[in-house]
């Protein structure tokens, strides 16, 4: 069933570019509302913890090291038929399949520093979700 949340990072890349703003404005052109926000620093605790569904891939040390590298914003965003249409505007995960009018497109460095992270799924959505906000800080 399809639910009108997804979750976002403005990663490590993007933040240290100075291109936080510029990101949240095509994601507010893009109709979605940011309802919890917060710039942090995932230590690689952390970072192993999130993406612990990576664990046995080979990239998985790189993708700690490097999300723990810096800080991060992470939001939960809503819109109608959120996961798919935020998906279409972050882009290919390689920039240089990026479509033109992407995030990805415009912002990330690599197929490893692209940029932002974006839900892949309703149910992941809402795990990764919970895991940066409490209740109290959606709005």
């Amino acid at each position: 069933m399809a639910t009108n949340r997804t979750f976002t990072m403005v990663k490590p890349d993007a933040v240290e570019k100075n291109n936080i703003g510029p990101i949240l404005s095509m994601i507010n052109q893009a109709g979605f509302k940011v309802i919890g926000m917060k710039y942090t620093r995932l230590t690689k605790e952390q970072a192993g913890a999130f993406y612990a569904v990576h664990s046995e891939r080979p990239f998985y040390g790189e993708l700690v090291d490097y999300m723990s590298s810096g800080p991060i914003v992470a939001a939960i965003l809503e819109k109608e038929n959120a996961v798919a249409d935020f998906r279409k505007l972050i882009g290919a995960t390689d920039p240089s399949q990026a479509e033109e009018g992407t995030i990805r497109k415009a912002y990330a460095e690599s197929k490893a520093k692209n940029a932002v992270h974006g839900s892949d799924s309703d149910e992941n959505a809402a795990i990764e979700g919970n895991f940066f906000f409490s209740m109290l800080e959606r709005f």
